[in-house]
Order: C-alpha cells, then sequence, then structure tokens
C-alpha cells in the first residue's frame, strides 16, 4: 500500500495522490466523518461498557457466568445480519417507531437509520463487547482487599471506588477504548446499511475508490494516512493515560 500510495495515473513516482488528499474537500469531510463517529461511538461504549464491567465483576460467580454468556452471545452471529436486525428496529416502519406511534408517544416517525443516529447506534452495541471483556478482566484482577483496607482507614465507598478501584482498572479501560476506537475507524458494514449512503467513512470510500474508479493509488494514500493518524492519536492516549494513572496514585 505505501508503495502505491507514491505510484501516479501515468505509473511514476509521484505525491499526487497525497495532494489530492488535501487539495480535494470530498476526503476532509471523510476524515471528519470518520473521527467523529468513532469518537462518540467510543464515548458512548465507555459510559456504558465501564458501569457493565463493574457489576459484572461484582456478581456472585455463578450470575456472572450467565451474565459473561450474553455479552459473548452477539459474537455468535454474524455483524451484518445484526445490522440488518438494527434496520429492522430502526427504520421508519419498524418496530420501534410503529411502538412508540402504536403508544402515541409520538406522532411522525423518529429519523433512526439512514443517518449518523443509526450508525452511532449500530456500532455501539457492535463494539460494547470489545470494551466489556478487557475491563471486566482487569476489574476481576483486582484484590478486593485493598478495596476493604481503603475501608478500614475511612475511605467511603466513592471515596474507595475513586482512589483506589478506578485507577486499578485503568489499564484495561484504556485498552478496551483504544481497542474499540482504532475498529471504528476502518468499521465498513453498519455504517454503509444503517446510513443509507449518508454516512461515508474512511474505508467506504477506499473502497470505492478501487470498486468505481480502480484508482489504487489513491485508495492507497487514504488508508496509509488513516494509518499514520491513527498510531498518533493511540500513542497520545497511551501517553495520556499513563501520565492521568500516574497522578491518581500520588
Amino acid at each position: 500500500m505505501l508503495y502505491l500510495s507514491f505510484v501516479g495515473e501515468d505509473g511514476s513516482f509521484s505525491f499526487e495522490n497525497y495532494a489530492r488528499l488535501w487539495t480535494t474537500p470530498v476526503y476532509g469531510e471523510v476524515f471528519n466523518i470518520t473521527f467523529r463517529i468513532s469518537l462518540l461511538t467510543t464515548i458512548m461504549v465507555a459510559a456504558i461498557g465501564y458501569p457493565l464491567a463493574f457489576i459484572l465483576a461484582h456478581l456472585p460467580e455463578r450470575l456472572q457466568n450467565w451474565a459473561l454468556l450474553f455479552v459473548l452471545l452477539p459474537f455468535w452471529t454474524p455483524v451484518l445480519v445484526r445490522t440488518y436486525a438494527w434496520l429492522v428496529l430502526l427504520q421508519d416502519h419498524g418496530l420501534i417507531n410503529n411502538g412508540l406511534i402504536g403508544l402515541g408517544l409520538i406522532k411522525e416517525p423518529l429519523e433512526l437509520s439512514h443517518n449518523v443516529t443509526g450508525a452511532i447506534i449500530g456500532m455501539v452495541q457492535i463494539m460494547l463487547p470489545f470494551l466489556v471483556l478487557p475491563l471486566f478482566s482487569s476489574m476481576k484482577a483486582i484484590d478486593q482487599n485493598l478495596i476493604a483496607a481503603a475501608s478500614n482507614l475511612g475511605a467511603t465507598p466513592a471515596r474507595a471506588f475513586r482512589d483506589v478501584f478506578f485507577p486499578l482498572s485503568l489499564p484495561g479501560f484504556l485498552a478496551g477504548i483504544l481497542m474499540v476506537f482504532v475498529l471504528c475507524l476502518g468499521f465498513y458494514v453498519t455504517p454503509a446499511v444503517l446510513g443509507g449512503g449518508r454516512v461515508i467513512m474512511a474505508a467506504m470510500r477506499i473502497d470505492a475508490t478501487v470498486r468505481l474508479y480502480t484508482n489504487w493509488g489513491a485508495a492507497s494514500s487514504l488508508g496509509i494516512v488513516l494509518l499514520v493518524i491513527t498510531i498518533l492519536l493511540i500513542l497520545v492516549a497511551t501517553y495520556v493515560g499513563r501520565r492521568a494513572g500516574q497522578g491518581m496514585f500520588r
């Protein structure tokens, strides 16, 4: 891909593919949509996933196994099937809108599909296990005697959580967040179906560039730029997370 990204339309070495990325507004919009949706999805997954993993980690052993089964259950269904299931639920005459109209809560269908909202809803459900599983493992490894010791020293449950439990769970939390964010950057199926062609992310643009225009150079340059930006963001997030973790333990 790196080699192809420097091959021009005439087959010679050229920077024209990279120049096109900065001079053509459509590519800027693609990157904007890709990172905006990925960030919003990651935030929502974090907001749902952390409390869920916390509850799972503190359930009795027997209930914990059943709860983990439901977390893992979506992995047994292909992403495409789950995406079309969400389309059945979210479309204008889907189960959710028909149910709300039937209850008299709304008069017109809510715009839940073929837009950014639908893409994010579907991506959040698909990405949630990728945060819950590493975070659950991190929480299970925390020695509960440390929480008891904090309580014995006079810490309230909220203080013990803030000063002891959360910093110890931070490595798993950051690992899950980074995994979710990176996977979202390359997502194709869910935004393509639930976005209804209105949500064009980087993977979809790469596909169109190759499939419709057979321009491997332009597609490769787009992929390389996305890869470099992703690596830089991961390095920055890792550095910030490490500094934040060190600050919590001081």
